[in-house]
């Protein structure tokens, strides 16, 4: 029997104004991201509620294991003045909008009763293979 973990990923950023959102549901539902970055310490696995994004390159990974539970999409990624000012020579890499759409402990992506990112014991080593170092990671 697979084993699945939380994920809290870091928040590098928040929801831009150029999201579109629905607010009449929890969680809101996300038609267009933007992703503001405001600060960013390196993982390949970003959140702003509701919202997941990673690298292109771990969005290659994922989709090369065939895991079940998500889509990737595009997103509008901004760097933000203070990103700028903080972080000057820092390379932002592209990034792909992971949207989660599996149910929890049974897809290998899904999101828990308390909105949290939800992934297999497979799914985890594929990311494991990528920076994740202010990820919190807890087995459920």
């Amino acid at each position: 029997m697979a084993a699945y973990y939380s994920l809290e990923p870091e928040v590098a950023g928040e929801l831009g104004g150029d999201t579109i959102l629905d607010r009449s549901v929890h969680p809101p539902a996300v038609g267009k991201l933007h992703y503001l970055l405001t600060g960013w310490l390196g993982d390949e696995l970003l959140e702003s509620f509701p919202c997941y994004i990673v690298t292109k390159r771990v969005a290659a990974a994922l989709q090369n294991a065939g895991f079940t539970g998500y889509t990737l999409d595009s997103l509008r990624l901004e760097v933000s003045n203070q990103f700028r000012e903080l972080c000057p020579s820092r390379h932002v890499p592209p990034f792909r909008w992971l949207r989660i759409t599996g149910e929890a402990s049974i897809d290998d992506f899904g999101r828990s009763n308390e909105h949290l990112l939800v992934v297999s014991d497979r799914a985890l080593a594929v990311l494991r293979q990528f920076t994740l170092n202010e990820c919190e990671i807890e087995r459920i």
